[in-house]
């Protein structure tokens, strides 16, 4: 099997070192728009080789689109005009839109959408280099009853051999559902930087002060601005909901704080802490 993976960051090239390693694929072909990147994803040992992705389709199996979400639409139809028995599948991280352009193709059968829920503050092909990386991790695969059997059956095979537990759900789910757990986090961590970058001027402080806490929770404001902006617009609609939800606990702690309601903060954050029985 050979397999093209479009887009070799963080994500992308991930997998494709996934394919290689856990032997799925003799070869793995990248395309990407940047030279630099391309040059260090053949370096690196990520892919055997670059080439165009209008001269790709035809030499492959399967092929990975890991571009960012703002992209995919177009790209997948794109792609979709050019394939005949291969399988197409993405990596994106909202699934809506992508679904509806996708929808009426002729081809639509051969595209299989999926999200691994993996992933780090960190981009580029230097930030794909680790071992395991979707090992445990679970994929959601989207809307599975409008692909091709066949498509379906070798995308699963492909997840489950990388060591991906495998869950179903509609687009309109996996859009709703990565709104509260995942697109809200990285809100919340670049809300909290920004927060303390404006209020904390002593750079030293920041770095010689801050506990492990603040770290963990800042971490995902390190990552890339143009993979998260066009995932907070195609999601927007799910991302303002679970926002205005989330300013609204920030403002009832504010109002406890405000009224030495220790009382009220303590139920509060036991409350929070039957996340525990979720999150072990």
């Amino acid at each position: 099997m050979k397999a093209a993976v479009v887009g070799v960051g963080l994500i992308g090239g991930s997998f494709a070192l996934a394919l290689k390693d856990r032997q799925i694929c003799s070869e793995v072909i990248g395309v990407d728009n940047s030279e630099k990147n391309r040059e260090k994803a053949v370096a690196l040992g990520i892919v055997d080789k670059v080439m165009p992705l209008n001269d790709v389709i035809e030499c492959v199996d399967l092929i990975v689109l890991a571009t960012p979400v703002d992209s995919l639409p177009t790209l997948a139809v794109k792609v979709l005009n050019k394939v005949d028995k291969q399988i197409v599948i993405d990596m994106g991280s909202t699934k809506q839109e992508l679904a509806e352009m996708i929808q009426q193709h002729p081809k639509r059968g051969r595209f299989v959408l999926t999200h691994p829920m993996w992933g780090t503050e960190f981009s580029g092909p230097e930030a794909a280099v680790r071992e395991g990386a979707f090992s445990g991790r679970t994929v959601v695969i989207c809307d599975k009853e409008k692909s091709d059997p066949d498509a379906l059956a070798k995308v699963e095979d492909i997840y489950t051999k990388i060591g991906m537990p495998i869950k179903y759900m509609s687009s309109e789910e996996q859009d709703l559902h990565t709104a509260y757990v995942s697109h809200i986090s990285h809100i919340t961590s670049f809300a909290l930087a920004l927060t303390v970058l404006e209020k904390e001027r002593e750079e030293d402080h920041i770095f010689d002060l801050a506990a492990a806490g603040f770290e963990s929770t800042v971490r995902l404001a390190k990552s890339s601005p143009e993979t998260w902006a066009p995932i907070f617009m195609q999601n927007k609609y799910n991302v303002l909901d679970v926002l205005r939800e989330h300013i609204h606990q920030l403002q009832i702690f504010r109002r406890m704080l405000e009224k030495d309601d220790v009382q009220g903060l303590t139920g509060m954050m036991q409350k929070a802490n039957t996340i525990k029985r979720i999150l072990k």
